[in-house]
């Protein structure tokens, strides 16, 4: 086994993954063994209590009893790899020396050796299939459960007496005991050696699929779990780190989408959004390629939901949260324009709220796949093709619709005016039944004052300057990213939400986050990095 799929196997998922499926094995074994116990004390209680507490029957509940440990054991807290592997076999070798010794108090006109032989096929093969395990192990495992089946089987024939059973007579003549127990001992021990090859085969087949997705999942040392979502050219999934064991969100180019100018412009992505590296703005860990040429980058996994997400579960948000937002989104912006950056789909559910160093409701800028680098000259002049709309309609202003080549900052600030409108009344600030009807109101429709949408009374500074930012001439819009934040600051509600009230949001709404996320899974609907916030936020 290679090292990378070696570190896989230790992953936090696939010890829990393990240690639920001991969990599994233990609690079907225990199940199984406890179902026949009962049907065999349903024949026996008419005998007395005598017959039912005979040996072979309390035998028998002891085998159920080290599975159901099995079980118990594994059900509860976080256990390490060794931990559990000691403990499935533990469980597995109790219940066949139990099953063993419950064959040795049968009569041997029973043939106690089939009935032994059977249950503990059926239980070693059972978990082979079940539980994760190298063929190696699964090899040495069974191969020891056969041991005490063999020398229990030649034991109980020691003690055959020719006569004493007429149906055994009929087989076995006058065979003495010793040739009884050396004929009856060879014949389990061929189905044993059958048992085991089919259970290491089974493990083999099994064990190796499992290795051959890990192996499909690996990039470079990121082992991909969960898929997070899908944007416009790419898939985001959880994935883990193989030295360092980071959370991590790693981004792949959809394979329809890997067309040369597509690569392209994923490459751009990655290369620009490295250059940023305020905390309001989404990390970039490394980048590669795979040997199949799939194009992939690493970027800090955000626990939290995005701002669509946000609205949808909260409702309108209080002035001085969306305040507090919006100073974060307009201070990343400030570094992306001094970079020369644009990023031109600034929209709710490219924020992402999230928990970073102890801190609720950190503002975080994700996607930067239409960003437009300002100062270049010709690079990558192809891929943003002036007579080309790009952006979110909902969030696009009027110039990326007339005169897309002619946009500058400003276009992001018109798009954070419409993430606020949203944030402030809970509705988009246009919306259509069509695209040509939405662009269109964002070229000439009155926009209505927040305050009026909601119909409450809001912070004049604050819906003025919202105001401000939706003007249809980017002239009439601050001049930058620095005169917005200026301008947030030096609103009356500038500072007043706090990491209590924060907190104290989250918390109420855990429940309602859950659900959305669930009806999101079930629709397909999932969106970029959006994982559980209150796991961390509580």
């Amino acid at each position: 086994m290679t090292f990378a799929s070696a570190s896989a196997d230790q992953t936090e998922d696939a010890r829990a993954f393990l240690q639920r499926r001991v969990a599994g094995a233990g609690l079907a074994g225990a199940a199984g063994f406890g179902g026949f116990l009962s049907f065999r004390v349903v024949n026996e209680i008419g005998h007395g209590v005598r017959s039912v507490f005979q040996p072979s029957m309390l035998w028998h509940g002891a085998a159920a009893l080290s599975l159901l440990a099995m079980w118990g054991l594994c059900r509860g807290r976080p256990l390490q790899v060794p931990t559990v592997r000691g403990i499935e076999a533990a469980g597995m070798l109790g219940a066949t020396l139990a099953t063993v010794a419950m064959g040795q108090h049968l009569p041997l006109w029973l043939r106690p050796e089939m009935t032994v032989h059977s249950a503990l096929t059926f239980g070693w093969m059972a978990r082979a299939i079940y539980v994760p395990s190298s063929a190696r192990r699964t090899l040495w495992l069974t191969a020891a459960g056969g041991v005490p089946m063999l020398i229990g089987t030649y034991v109980s024939w020691l003690s055959y007496v020719p006569g004493q059973w007429a149906s055994l007579d009929a087989t076995l003549g006058t065979y003495a005991a010793s040739a009884a127990a050396r004929a009856f001992t060879t014949s389990v021990f061929v189905w044993w050696l059958l048992t085991t090859g089919l259970s290491t085969a089974a493990s083999r087949v099994i064990y190796g699929l499992r290795r051959e997705v890990r192996q499909a999942k690996q990039l470079g040392q990121y082992t991909l779990e969960s898929l997070l979502g899908e944007g416009g050219m790419g898939r985001v999934y959880r994935a883990s780190h193989a030295m360092l064991r980071r959370p991590t969100a790693v981004k792949l180019l959809l394979p329809e989408k890997a067309g040369a100018e597509n690569l392209v412009r994923f490459e751009r992505e990655v290369r620009m959004t490295a250059q940023l590296s305020h905390p309001n703005t989404v990390r970039i860990y490394d980048y590669g390629r795979t040997p199949e040429g799939t194009f992939y980058y690493a970027m800090e996994l955000l626990e939290g939901a995005n701002l669509e997400q946000v609205v949808d579960v909260g409702g309108p948000q209080a002035p001085a949260r969306v305040v507090h937002i919006l100073e974060q989104i307009a201070s990343a912006l400030t570094e992306a324009h001094d970079a020369g950056l644009i990023h031109r789909d600034i929209k709710p559910s490219n924020i992402i709220m999230c928990v970073q160093g102890g801190m609720a409701d950190v503002a975080k800028i994700v996607d930067f796949g239409l960003v437009k680098d300002i100062e270049a000259n010709t690079e990558g002049a192809e891929l943003t093709n002036p007579e080309i709309v790009t952006g979110t309609p909902l969030y696009m202003p009027p110039e990326s619709i007339t005169d897309p080549g002619t946009v500058d900052r400003r276009a992001d600030l018109y798009s954070l005016g419409c993430v606020a409108y949203y944030l402030l009344t809970g509705t988009h600030l246009f919306e259509g039944n069509t695209l040509v009807e939405i662009c269109s109101q964002h070229l000439h429709a009155v926009v209505e004052p927040p305050s009026a949408r909601l119909g409450a009374q809001l912070p004049d500074d604050l819906e003025q300057l919202v105001l401000a930012c939706l003007a249809k001439s980017r002239d009439d819009r601050p001049v930058d990213a620095v005169e917005l934040l200026q301008r947030l600051q030096a609103c009356e509600v500038s500072g007043r939400w706090d990491q209590a009230q924060a907190r104290a949001w989250w918390s109420e709404r855990q429940g309602a986050f859950a659900s959305v996320r669930r009806a999101q899974r079930v629709a397909g609907a999932e969106t970029e990095l959006d994982v559980d916030f209150t796991s961390r936020a509580g």
